[in-house]
């Protein structure tokens, strides 16, 4: 096995449950392969932008900004790590435990668990770093196209959306299937695997 470190680049919006999954297992995989994962910032709500939504889902792409636009304010204030922190502390929140989305309670509770300012969640609700949100989301999405959400990862110099899996696998097994992810990005010409998902995300 190779034990040179592998950089992994994850792009991840902080309201989707199934980039949280994804984030996990590659938490996971840090464990057991020589990788390490590199957290990035797209917005679901850039995304949606133009788009004709339902009303529901349009009341959440209302409320992603926020978290988005805080967790580049968390990235240009405390950096990559800064954010990986971060990514932890407002998934939690927002998905295992539940929590409203896009609440500046919920994302100044996440900032004050890292020991970071509060005020960046009141720069976030004013509308600052939407600039700053646009490249990020561009940077990561941009080469993976656009009919994909997230999560989205850069790995071996492809640009790819998923895994979508649930729940996230855990020791090996997450080593494993991310041989076999890594693997495949070794074909020039491999764009998709799919199937229907059978059940949501499963956290645990």
């Amino acid at each position: 096995m190779n034990d040179r470190l592998q950089t992994v680049d994850f792009w991840f919006d902080p309201l989707c449950p199934w980039a949280w999954m994804a984030s996990r297992w590659m938490l996971e995989v840090e464990k057991v392969r020589p990788v390490r994962t590199v957290f990035h910032v797209m917005s679901l709500s850039v995304l949606n932008e133009g788009r004709d939504l339902d009303e529901d889902y349009e009341e959440e792409m209302a409320a992603g900004w926020i978290g988005a636009r805080t967790a580049i304010g968390v990235e240009r204030a405390y950096g990559s790590e800064g954010l990986r922190d971060f990514y932890t502390a407002i998934g939690t929140r927002y998905h295992p435990l539940g929590q409203r989305k896009g609440d500046v309670g919920v994302i100044k509770d996440a900032l004050r668990q890292c020991g970071f300012d509060e005020a960046i969640a009141d720069r976030a609700a004013a509308g600052d770093w939407d600039d700053e949100l646009r490249a990020s989301h561009h940077q990561g999405m941009d080469p993976v196209g656009n009919e994909v959400g997230t999560p989205v990862i850069h790995i071996n110099g492809k640009a790819l959306f998923g895994p979508v899996i649930s729940p996230a696998p855990k020791g090996e097994a997450a080593g494993d299937l991310f041989d076999g992810v890594s693997k495949v990005t070794a074909a020039d010409g491999f764009f998709e695997l799919k199937r229907s998902r059978d059940r949501g995300p499963i956290f645990d």
